[in-house]
């Protein structure tokens, strides 16, 4: 999936992950193994601490990572009317698996969100000035990244966790997860700049940063960012040459959602100075759309 090669260990690692059923959490699995290091798929919800506990002693992981949490379906205007399992999943389940980790000297990674920011004043739209990671969050215009700001705050408490702030992610396959088969299906769009990650140029480094050890927040995002009439101008030329999309605004989109959208673009300099090599996210986005189409030909 990438040219990052981790470094051959001594012995296989243990990683737990929680989420392993999901959409990211299956593309880990997929990583882990594929590095000779042994993944078990946790079997504890996290809102249940005590079991949680129980399995962490049991497995006794040299990692964890988790990819769970609650986004809502279809989307997260469902968190708008669930906000009680929107704070289990998201806030308390998140924290007891953080503590429990910090108690048992373990290394968590955790798969985050970078949807708690928007464009202002001071960051404003095509300046190219991104929200850093000491940057206060300004977007609670969701239940969802109401409960996502939260968290980022207490997490950044625990010295063990690292936080990775994915935005819209894209893959080389046509998940309903994935951003682009969400816009795509849309039958109008805005078309905003926002900052956006690319997995198959991300998701191995999360890895490396755990054996790294690295812990704290890091906008986990390709630097630059990528309008949606780009990226469905891209989805066009390379997949579906008779594709079509129209525009609105975003205030046009707020009147037929429960909650606003998060769009802005987040700094990735932190990120860089660990893995240079990352691509913008517009090569990334024409890079993914080419591995798309040369799997459909095969």
């Amino acid at each position: 999936m990438t040219s990052i090669l981790l470094p051959t260990p001594t012995t296989a690692d243990t990683y737990l992950l929680f989420g392993a059923n999901g959409w990211i959490g299956g593309k880990l699995i997929t990583l882990i193994q594929a590095n000779g290091d042994t993944v078990i798929k946790a079997q504890s919800r996290l809102e249940n601490r005590q079991d949680v506990e129980k399995e962490i002693k049991a497995v006794r992981p040299d990692f964890v990572m988790s990819a769970a949490g609650v986004t809502g379906r279809p989307n997260v205007d469902w968190c708008e009317d669930h906000k009680q399992e929107t704070i289990r999943a998201n806030i308390i389940g998140a924290l007891n698996l953080a503590d429990v980790c910090f108690m048992h000297n373990i290394h968590l990674t955790n798969f985050g969100t970078g949807c708690i920011y928007e464009y202002d004043a001071t960051h404003p739209l095509y300046s190219e000035i991104g929200f850093t990671e000491q940057d206060r969050p300004n977007f609670d215009g969701s239940y969802y990244s109401k409960t996502k700001i939260m968290l980022n705050d207490l997490l950044a408490d625990y010295p063990n966790v690292l936080n990775l702030r994915l935005r819209m992610p894209l893959s080389d396959d046509l998940h309903e997860r994935n951003f682009i088969t969400k816009i795509i299906g849309y039958k109008k769009v805005i078309n905003i700049p926002n900052s956006m990650s690319v997995l198959h140029d991300l998701l191995p480094l999360s890895l490396v940063m755990a054996k790294r050890r690295l812990t704290g927040i890091y906008n986990f995002t390709n630097p630059g960012t990528i309008s949606h009439n780009e990226m469905l101008d891209m989805y066009r030329e390379y997949i579906d040459p008779q594709f079509r999309y129209h525009n609105f605004s975003v205030a046009e989109q707020d009147t037929i959602l429960k909650a606003r959208r998060s769009n802005n673009e987040l700094d990735a300099s932190k990120l860089l100075r660990e893995f240079p090599e990352i691509p913008h996210i517009k090569v990334a986005v024409k890079r993914l759309f080419e591995r798309m189409r040369a799997g459909m030909k095969g």
